[in-house]
């Protein structure tokens, strides 16, 4: 599992897994000691917080996939910077996305070959929890 979890993002790393029905829950957090302010690239190593972000990924031997990662809040170090603190990002998921980059990707592809509603039935049983608006929405912003 610790090599799935590279793939997303090398700094990863896996801290437990749990089977519950049909869903494998995975939670891992980052082995970074400094990360670079999105804002003003000071590299800082102090820790403001931590927070769970939760998220839909891949589907993995059939179950979908949540994926429970153990984020950070830093300090900015740089003094002259407009934001104090900052979180952790990572390029496989968008600030406040739900959904990994690369299962949006799948959503749309799947989505583009049939009608919304027959994507949603497909998709709910398949592959991940998604709405039709939610599956319009990706199409308009994919295209």
């Amino acid at each position: 599992m610790e090599e799935l979890i590279k793939v997303l993002d090398p700094n990863l790393t896996l801290i437990s897994t749990e089977l519950i029905g049909d869903v494998i829950y995975i939670d891992v957090e980052s082995t970074l000691t400094e990360v670079n302010c999105p804002y003003c690239h000071t590299a800082s190593s102090r820790v403001h917080s931590r927070y769970t972000r939760e998220f839909q990924d891949l589907p993995i031997q059939g179950k979908k996939t949540i994926i429970r990662l153990r984020n950070r809040k830093m300090f900015c170090q740089n003094q002259e910077c407009t934001r104090k603190t900052f979180a952790e990002s990572f390029s496989f998921i968008s600030p406040k996305s739900k959904k990994t980059n690369r299962l949006i990707e799948e959503i749309i592809q799947l989505s583009s070959k049939m009608s919304s509603v027959s994507a949603e039935k497909y998709l709910r049983d398949h592959v991940v929890r998604v709405g039709k608006s939610t599956i319009c929405e990706l199409l308009k912003k994919g295209r």
